[in-house]
């Protein structure tokens, strides 16, 4: 299961999850995305139920990206035990997750499995999500990717060319003056 390696405080606060996801809201690494409808505490076992109906529909074929980590420690009191003496020992792990939020990813499959695959693991999770796509570039309009590759770089000839053009330029100014 996912869990950090460390974490600085052993105990947090519970938190605010109001409002939308304002990052990992779209569609980044593969071709077809899971995203989330509502605000939720997602927990370790949740992502990797969901992990595996995934990767079993797609038969081993294909990539799955994991969007959330389990980064957020609850925890929780002993059962019979009084009210008072502080907080309980961390018990489980949760993703916080917000309305918008994209959980999972996949590429390199047919949308069909991709759609079967996302349906099956939004099954194993808490809360409405969403089957999304990703957008390709309008025709004729490069990404900002595209658009620095296209950048054109002046061959060395060509630059020999300006640096002797400059060199006959000074020595014409130096003969005129």
């Amino acid at each position: 299961m996912l869990m950090p390696k460390r974490v600085k405080y052993r105990r947090v606060h519970r938190g605010r999850r109001s409002g939308r996801a304002s990052r990992g809201a779209e569609v980044s690494f593969g071709e077809f995305g899971l995203r989330a409808e509502q605000a939720a505490w997602i927990d370790s076992r949740q992502i990797e139920a969901a992990r595996r109906a995934i990767t079993h529909t797609m038969k081993r074929g294909g990539r799955v990206w994991i969007r959330i980590f389990p980064d957020k420690p609850v925890t929780a009191k002993p059962a019979e035990t009084r009210m008072g003496s502080g907080k309980g020992a961390p018990d489980h792990w949760v993703a916080v997750v917000k309305p918008g939020r994209i959980l999972f990813e996949v590429g390199d499959i047919d949308e069909a499995t991709a759609r079967e695959a996302m349906r099956l693991a939004s099954h194993k999770l808490p809360i409405p999500t969403s089957f999304v796509v990703r957008e390709k570039p309008a025709e004729g309009v490069e990404a900002e990717g595209e658009a620095a590759e296209a950048e054109v770089i002046p061959a060395p000839e060509a630059e020999v060319q300006v640096a002797e053009a400059q060199v006959v330029e000074a020595a014409v100014a130096e003969g005129v003056e």
